[in-house]
């Protein structure tokens, strides 16, 4: 018998613990593939409703690519690279690509040594519940556009 209240003390402390293990860990928001797919398909929309071809790209919180579409006669070559790299500095900084630009328009000309970053317009952090887990890219004909095609798909994963 005392070795059977022994065990079952055992077991409830290693049940405590775990408890409060999982306790310290936090919420983790993750953006799904499935996700991905809607804001794509939302801004390729917006995109075509506007008679616009371009880039469009979402990354996860690490500013690793998920999905990237490049509609037939896109306006630049270069947007492979251009979306998804908006993408990816909307994530690391947690704010619009855009901020970098006017950082570098209003005199903050150290901003340009930003390695690996688009100071562009077009790219947005996807934020869920004060939790940023991932961005939008678009890399269109202009800025505005890119900003429009952006926001569409974005606008599509809180409806």
């Amino acid at each position: 018998m005392w070795r059977s209240v022994k065990f079952a003390f055992v077991v409830a402390a290693l049940a405590l613990s775990a408890k409060v293990a999982a306790a310290q860990l936090s919420e983790k928001k993750v953006l799904t593939l499935a996700a991905a797919q809607k804001m794509v398909a939302a801004a390729q929309a917006e995109a075509e409703r506007n008679h616009l071809a371009g880039v469009i790209a979402v990354v996860d919180d690490g500013g690793w690519l998920i999905l990237l579409l490049r509609m037939d006669n896109a306006a630049y070559v270069a947007s492979v690279e251009l979306a998804p790299g908006k993408a990816r500095t909307a994530v690391l900084f947690k704010k619009p690509s855009q901020a970098l630009e006017d950082a570098i328009n209003h005199g903050r000309i150290a901003a340009v040594t930003a390695r690996g970053f688009i100071e562009m317009q077009g790219g947005l952090p996807i934020v869920v519940d004060g939790q940023v887990i991932g961005g939008i890219g678009a890399s269109f004909d202009t800025p505005e556009h890119d900003v429009q095609i952006a926001n569409a798909g974005l606008a599509a994963l809180t409806h």
